[in-house]
């Protein structure tokens, strides 16, 4: 083999190894997103004929998924309840404040004034409700329902799976709720997960 030859492949085989270096680079490059945090504010109150719960009790498992879903800054605070502590109440309430990303060229950004320097964030996908969810959790399927339609377009998502077959004073397996959602970059010295 000739010597130009032998170099014309050497810097062939540098370039392709240089590219395949690259390509995971480039997946993370385009799955991330400049974003910036944005105020949302939302009344709730949860109507379930099948499962009930606690003023405290709703405001837990409330604040439990908002975090899931990356909200900051994050304060749910119950309604006034009628019921003793602890005790379940016909209709649980909470009001909830928090900041959540939206991409940086939305409209949503455009309206918000003080939303601070972009941040690269990534998507991550986030299960509020598993499809094989345990015959108990199946009773919150009544609050998977109301929580994907109140609080879920908060959130900047993608690839929602959801899927119910919630029946009144019943408990019947198959619900589920997942989606993508835009999350802040992960904090030095934690792993991505």
């Amino acid at each position: 083999m000739s010597l130009p030859r032998f170099i014309s492949r050497l810097a062939a085989a540098a370039a392709a190894a240089t590219l395949l270096a690259a390509v995971p680079t480039l997946a993370v490059a385009q799955d991330t997103v400049a974003a910036v945090w944005v105020p949302k504010k939302v009344h709730f109150v949860y109507q379930g004929f099948t499962t009930r719960y606690s003023c405290d009790g709703l405001r837990d498992e409330i604040s439990s998924m908002l975090r899931k879903l990356g909200a900051q800054d994050l304060k749910v605070l119950e309604e006034p309840c009628t019921t003793s502590p602890g005790e379940p109440s016909p209709f649980p309430g909470v009001r909830a404040t928090m900041r959540v990303l939206v991409p940086a060229s939305s409209a949503a950004a455009a309206k918000e004034k003080g939303a601070g320097p972009p941040v690269q964030a990534h998507w991550k996908n986030v299960v509020l409700m598993p499809s094989n969810a345990s015959f108990g959790g199946e009773g919150n399927c009544e609050l998977i329902e109301q929580f994907k339609e109140t609080f879920l377009p908060l959130f900047t998502t993608r690839n929602i799976k959801y899927g119910s077959d919630c029946i009144p004073h019943q408990i019947t397996l198959g619900t589920h709720l997942s989606a993508e959602v835009l999350m802040p970059p992960p904090k030095a010295g934690r792993k991505r997960s």
